[in-house]
């Protein structure tokens, strides 16, 4: 991976790792101050308190899900 690249990760049964250089942004455009991190969680499970960010709830509400690499059908 280089200094360019963004790299996701589906966890298993927890968030989106995003990892290298991106922004985020709200519905309105309005970026999220991500404070020069390079690495954060995003929520999957929908229970955070932290949205969009995981903090974690998923372990307690027993969220699952496993997501196996494909390949996306062509566009329409």
């Amino acid at each position: 991976m280089n200094d360019s690249t963004t790299k996701i990760t589906v966890k298993n049964d927890g968030s989106l790792s995003v990892e290298g250089d991106f922004q985020i942004f709200d519905a309105n455009g309005n970026p999220f101050d991500l404070s020069g991190r390079t690495k954060v969680s995003l929520c999957r499970c929908g229970a955070t308190k932290n949205a969009p960010f995981c903090d974690g709830a998923h372990k307690g509400c027993e969220f699952k899900s496993t997501v196996i690499a494909c390949k996306l059908p062509p566009k329409a």
